[in-house]
């Protein structure tokens, strides 16, 4: 059965008083009958003066003490040791000469360290329990024993008045305690039914102090309630937040100790660190995040921020500490491979466009300054002015494919997919770049029915042929074929063959970067031939776009082959 409160503070005190009245009945016995016992020792040290005094001074000394006897009570015992322990006289034993050496009786050592000693103990010669009393004197021991018989017990034990009044006021004491336990635990039982209330929401107080005074308790309570409630929402959306964040994030105490940390964090450090481990404090010990664990050693909420990179492995990655005023502090990893390399590939745009825009405005400002600062004839300005004209449409075209390929990758929404049909894109075509390819002396051909339509932007679509057109036309040679066909389908694509009977690409490991913007097969290759450079990177940008895919190799018999896919219509599809 489960006790309850005032039970259990009744049991306590019972058992703490219990404890103190045992101690003090015990300490008091052993008190009284220490008294008792010294005022026997008293008589007795009386009684062995008596001796001494009345030793003569000759060899009369037994006749002496045999006479002392009947003064003395009739039961005690007399003991005459000489100072090496020789009993000399001894009234219970015979032949007293014949006892053993005493020296080395308890009461004996301690008259010879104290002058006085005594013990409890059954007597070796009569078989006798004595309470003997020795004096040291200065020629002799006088040993004194009473038996420790009935009389003896009964004097030494102690008064039990004292124990009855004990017994009394500890009685009187449990009668106290339960009335203090009633009162505490009926002040305890009303709080918790006080508290039931509360918390259900039914308290009633009565219109007094008492009453304001629990109405600001209860007021207290529910608004601690509703804090706790909201402290425990807020943390479980935290977590939500920890767990499902695309960064990796552990939290530490002011100590260094581990709070809590989510599974994308484990993940990071198992990268970075050199061997797998599942415990996140490894990240303030391993020599890949040195600079953290030395930015913590003198960690100050005042310079709470620091951030460093790590690279481990061919990733990046980006590690952050905040620390809080409490000296606690969070650190954050994330992997910024993919945005790092977005921003070297960035850079290099950059650097790329600066440098293929600053040959036509060169141009340009060359033919201009010409112009306006030397006398020229009107055959020599109209040159200037042409050359400076063909600058102006490259410097255009350049602007115009940036923008294209910008607004592939950044507003691919933008584009409104229709259905196209290949055959009549490839005829439009071809009448558009008719004289390039008279110029060349290059015939276009193709093998596509008429019903070969897909499904995308028809902007991009032409820009995939178109700038495969020109790039043939620029780099492959005169006197070529080109040639298109449709070599495969399946359900959602159809298969493209672009090859031309050029030159080709000698060296194959050109192949693999033809399509990076402004990659040059050779320093020059573009400004010499016309072009922007970007041609073959809008291409697989568009492919891409419709989720295809475009390879390029070395056609057998020369020239160059693109291989590539566009989706269908979903009118074909659905005829499959």
């Amino acid at each position: 059965m489960k006790t309850n409160y005032r039970q259990k503070l009744f049991l306590s005190f019972v058992f703490i008083f219990t404890l103190f009245t045992a101690a003090i009945i015990l300490f008091e016995q052993s008190r009284e009958k220490e008294h008792k016992t010294e005022a026997l020792e008293e008589k007795l040290d009386a009684f062995a003066g008596i001796v001494h005094g009345a030793l003569p001074q000759n060899a009369n000394w037994q006749q002496t003490l045999d006479s002392l006897l009947v003064l003395f009570p009739e039961n005690i015992r007399l003991t005459l040791i000489d100072r090496q322990g020789h009993v000399m006289y001894d009234n219970a034993v015979e032949k007293a000469g014949q006892m053993e050496n005493h020296a080395r009786r308890p009461e004996i050592l301690t008259a010879r360290e104290k002058g006085r000693g005594r013990d409890i103990r059954i007597s070796s010669s009569n078989e006798r329990e004595y309470l003997y009393y020795a004096k040291q004197f200065s020629d002799c021991y006088i040993r004194v024993a009473l038996p420790y018989d009935i009389k003896i017990r009964h004097f030494l034990k102690p008064d039990n008045i004292f124990l009855y009044c004990i017994v009394a006021l500890f009685a009187l004491m449990l009668v106290l305690i339960n009335l203090v336990s009633g009162q505490f635990g009926k002040s305890v039982r009303q709080l918790r039914d006080f508290a039931n209330l509360i918390e259900n929401g039914n308290a009633r107080f009565p219109d007094d102090e008492l009453g304001e005074i629990g109405t600001k308790i209860a007021d207290n309570y529910r608004k601690l309630k509703d804090s706790e409630k909201t402290i425990a929402l807020e943390r479980e959306k935290l977590l939500q937040h920890v767990y499902s964040s695309e960064e990796g994030l552990c939290f530490f105490s002011p100590d260094n100790a581990v709070e809590f940390y989510n599974g994308l964090f484990i993940q990071y450090l198992n990268t970075i660190t050199d061997e797998a481990d599942s415990n996140p404090a490894n990240v303030l010990t391993d020599v890949s995040f040195g600079k953290i664990s030395a930015f913590l050693s003198v960690r100050d909420a005042r310079d709470g921020y620091f951030e460093t990179r790590i690279v481990k492995h061919g990733k990046t990655f980006a590690a952050r500490v905040v620390v809080f005023d409490d000296r606690s502090f969070e650190i954050i990893v994330n992997d910024v491979t993919k945005q790092e390399k977005t921003r070297r590939l960035k850079q290099e745009m950059t650097g790329n466009i600066t440098h293929e825009l600053r040959t036509p405005v060169t141009g340009i400002r060359g033919c201009l300054e010409t112009i306006l600062e030397h006398p020229l004839s009107p055959e020599k300005k109209d040159y200037f002015i042409r050359n400076a004209y063909r600058q102006t449409l490259a410097l255009s075209e350049l602007i115009s494919d940036m923008s294209l390929i910008t607004k592939i990758e950044e507003a691919p929404h933008t584009f409104n997919p229709e259905d196209i049909s290949v055959a009549d894109l490839l005829e439009n075509l071809k009448k558009e770049l008719e004289i390039p390819l008279q110029e060349k002396d290059a015939k276009m051909t193709w093998n596509i029915d008429s019903n070969v339509t897909v499904r995308g932007n028809r902007n991009l679509i032409y820009a995939i042929f178109r700038n495969l057109t020109d790039n043939a036309v620029r780099h492959a040679g005169d006197h070529i074929g080109i040639f298109v066909s449709k070599y495969g389908e399946d359900a959602d694509f159809y298969h493209f063959s672009y090859s031309d009977t050029g030159v080709g690409i000698p060296n194959e490991q050109h192949l693999n970067r033809i399509f990076e913007r402004f990659y040059r097969i050779s320093e020059g290759r573009t400004r010499d031939t016309g072009g922007t450079g970007l041609g073959l990177s809008i291409v697989k940008n568009a492919v891409a776009f419709h989720k295809g895919a475009i390879v390029a190799k070395n056609r057998v018999g020369g020239g160059l082959e693109f291989l590539f896919k566009l989706p269908k219509s979903p009118s074909l599809r659905d005829t499959k």
